[in-house]
């Protein structure tokens, strides 16, 4: 059980790892902007005057809680024998020490330079080099690769054939490209450690790889689970919702025990992406049925010709009443599930629509 006194610190620690990771979503930088173009009359003013009313939201159960955080704000883990993990409480990467070197496996912007210190604690406990030699991408997104170029131009970094052509066109240069890449399937050996990286189509994006160590009884899949959390903006930001919410099946029919998710601050289980599965067949059953019992006509009488305006207030409805008895169901036992869980359901609603054609009537 935890003492009172060190949920407090877990909680500091906590949240002063998110305000970091929050930079990543440009948060801080817009707070910032706002408060420095006002000019309060008195000290204290700017935050009565400046702040919106915020809306409270249910606690975090503590089955989403991970590990406390050091004084440098991250905590690095054995995961299974030299398979480590890192996180900041939001964000997760992990490492393999080999007898080669280190291999790394992703490198999120918020975690930085704390990466390198982590390896080096590792390192120095167990008498190993504390030299990173490869750097696995899980996908090419800038929240968790821009602390790439920090590792140096002697580093061999692999990664799916369609994450090199992405970073290529995003031209980054935090995110050098993939050195080496492949398309399907493709198995390392580095330092005696074997790797599988696969890809089993779009998902998150179109280039998302999954990352088994066959060894060490873990997979590491990004931005599908985030294991105690329910996922955010329109199913983490998934740019193919039918491939997002075929790849828990995918990643239960490998043989594993750990998950790193990359995300959050915890370790994920089997039991994780099984109830995720649960929590989206929800929301999707709740999306079909509220798509037959919400009648249009009153938002299109009402908004006339602002045919727009009709169709959001139409869809917001539908998805609003999808997601309701989800969130009921899920909060306290899924995080932020009252936070998240409306602006998923409009996304979901969305693939059904026009994924799979459920609701599109042909005109006679």
């Amino acid at each position: 059980m935890f003492k009172e006194g060190d949920l407090r610190r877990r909680e500091f620690l906590r949240l002063a790892a998110m305000g970091v990771a929050a930079t990543q979503f440009g948060v801080m930088g817009t707070a910032r902007a706002q408060s420095e173009q006002s000019t309060p009359d008195k000290e204290g003013e700017i935050t009565e005057a400046a702040a919106p009313t915020l809306p409270d939201y249910a606690p975090v159960p503590r089955s989403a809680l991970g590990p406390a955080l050091n004084d440098r704000g991250y905590f690095v883990g054995r995961v299974e024998r030299n398979l480590y993990w890192v996180t900041d409480g939001t964000y997760q990467a992990a490492f393999l020490t080999t007898r080669e070197g280190v291999v790394l496996f992703d490198a999120p912007a918020s975690i930085g330079r704390n990466l390198q210190r982590a390896v080096d604690e590792i390192a120095a406990a167990n008498g190993v080099s504390n030299k990173v030699t490869h750097l696995v991408y899980s996908h090419h997104h800038a929240d968790h690769t821009a602390a790439s170029s920090l590792f140096g131009n002697n580093v061999v970094r692999i990664g799916q054939a369609e994450t090199r052509r992405l970073l290529l066109r995003d031209n980054d240069p935090r995110r050098p490209p993939p050195d080496e890449t492949f398309t399907d399937r493709r198995k390392l050996e580095i330092g005696g450690e074997r790797i599988q990286l696969a890809w089993h189509g779009s998902n998150h994006t179109p280039d998302n790889t999954f990352i088994h160590f066959p060894d060490h009884d873990t997979l590491m899949l990004v931005d599908i689970v985030n294991s105690g959390w329910v996922p955010i903006y329109s199913l983490n930001l998934a740019v193919d919702v039918p491939g997002y919410i075929e790849a828990p099946a995918t990643a239960l029919s490998y043989p594993w025990t750990h998950l790193i998710s990359g995300h959050m601050g915890r370790l994920g289980t089997r039991d994780d992406v099984t109830l995720q599965q649960q929590y989206v067949a929800d929301l999707s059953a709740g999306a079909r049925a509220a798509l037959g019992t919400v009648d249009p006509t009153p938002f299109f009488v009402k908004y006339g010709g602002n045919a727009w305006a009709a169709v959001k207030a139409y869809l917001d409805a539908v998805a609003d009443s999808a997601a309701a008895p989800v969130i009921e169901k899920y909060t306290g036992v899924l995080a932020a599930a009252d936070v998240f869980t409306a602006s998923t359901a409009l996304w979901v609603l969305e693939s059904i629509r026009l994924d799979l054609g459920v609701g599109i009537q042909v005109r006679a």
